[in-house]
């Protein structure tokens, strides 16, 4: 089951204004399950997003980056889950072309103004003739409030939804920003497997936007890891409606783009440690920080280390302290000039390891008792420089092997 993550309440989610959601069963893989969504907005929105770096990338990924670029601007998101699109070739950038005209068509829009999502199974034709034919019905739930339900339907594997809401009082003035997400397996940077719309009713020019996405992503969806596997879909889109009337926030010199760009990141960490905390099979969600670093890249490589490490995880699953897993995952990040003897690890508040190895000061039983909690810090000092980061992991259990293994059956 998810680590301490429950769904979120409905009532808690605020309405972006110039956002509506609306969503239908379109049969893509389980029947009279809700797997399409539909997000239209208003035609003052700026839309800017980040994708999948694998070179595999799915037809909706291409196809959105490809409509991003059009003048006329986006009004409209179509979502599916149950299949990814993804490796399917030409005839996969047909059917992704299709959904956007036949919802297109519809709103009285330019296909390149609908940008198509997909997640699911890889290597299968998409159905879409079921994802048109779904349209009317999810056309006509459309309305501001379904945000809940918009982050239920975007589901594959996850077990809980996904969504996160805060107000910003930008010189006085309210603003809101809510996103939904799903992700539970397939996790790992760069995007870390996910697909993920924020939106905030701040007016936020496109340039702007697209360095708040930036900011956002890197302490968010860049700092988790399920498994190691980097899919083929992931996309996060960031969007400003400027439903709510404001001086547009122009670039980083504007005094509230900080403001706002703190809180997007906020709503964009919540989502991320959610995925985590709902990752395949996971009992245990693990923060490990890294400090002491030349630069965050480094420390992001050993955080990564540790964090992506299979004999680690199962450890944790285990809440076994077979910690000398972590010096090993350390000693092969690929820093060539670490001084180990330098090097110090908490398993929580307990100091593990200095010296180049075990504390005189370690006992066992307290190593299992930290790791026998649902949530457990990892803290490691490199003592190289003042750098520090962050990144969320969870265990490897066996659950995590069950719901691979069944995946398509």
């Amino acid at each position: 089951m998810p680590v301490n993550l429950s769904a979120p309440d409905p009532a808690s989610l605020l309405p972006i204004p110039g956002v509506e959601l609306g969503v239908a069963a379109a049969g893509i893989k389980n029947p009279g399950r809700r797997d399409m969504l539909v997000m239209t907005l208003s035609p003052e929105a700026e839309v800017v997003g980040v994708f999948t770096q694998n070179r595999f990338c799915a037809a909706p990924v291409t196809v959105c980056k490809e409509h991003l670029q059009n003048e006329a601007g986006i009004r409209a998101l179509l979502v599916n889950t149950g299949n990814a699109n993804a490796g399917t070739g030409e005839e996969g950038l047909r059917r992704a072309r299709a959904t956007c005209a036949a919802l297109a068509d519809k709103l009285n829009l330019k296909p390149e103004q609908v940008l198509p999502f997909s997640t699911g199974v890889i290597l299968e034709p998409l159905p879409h003739d079921k994802i048109i034919a779904a349209l009317p019905a999810a056309l006509a739930d459309l309305k501001p409030t379904n945000w809940a339900a918009a982050a239920a339907a975007i589901m594959t594997t996850d077990i809980v939804a996904k969504a996160a809401s805060r107000r910003a009082s930008l010189n006085g003035v309210e603003f809101s920003v809510t996103g939904i997400a799903k992700g539970s397996g397939m996790i790992h940077p760069n995007m870390a497997t996910m697909l993920s719309f924020v939106a905030t009713d701040a007016p936020v020019s496109r340039e702007a936007l697209a360095a708040m996405l930036r900011f956002a992503v890197n302490q968010s969806f860049n700092r988790i890891t399920v498994d190691g596997d980097t899919s083929t879909n992931d996309s996060c889109l960031l969007i400003a409606t400027g439903g709510t009337p404001a001086p547009m926030i122009q670039d980083a010199g504007d005094a509230r783009f900080a403001s706002l760009q703190a809180v997007v990141s906020e709503v964009m960490i919540q989502l991320a440690q959610a995925i985590v905390r709902d990752g395949e099979g996971a009992t245990k969600f693990i923060e490990v920080r890294v400090e002491g670093g030349k630069d965050e890249a480094e420390c992001k490589r050993v955080a990564y280390a540790i964090a992506r490490s299979p004999l680690v995880k199962t450890a944790f699953f285990a809440s076994d302290p077979n910690l000398g897993r972590i010096l090993a995952a350390i000693g092969y990040a690929g820093i060539a000039d670490l001084d180990v003897e330098r090097i110090r690890l908490w398993l929580g508040n307990v100091l593990v390891a200095e010296n180049g190895g075990r504390a005189a000061s370690y006992q066992e039983t307290e190593g299992a008792r930290v790791m026998a909690a649902p949530e457990i810090a990892v803290r490691v000092d490199l003592a190289r420089g003042n750098t520090v980061a962050t990144v969320w992991t969870c265990d490897f259990s066996y659950g995590y092997v069950k719901i691979n293994a069944e995946y398509r059956t």
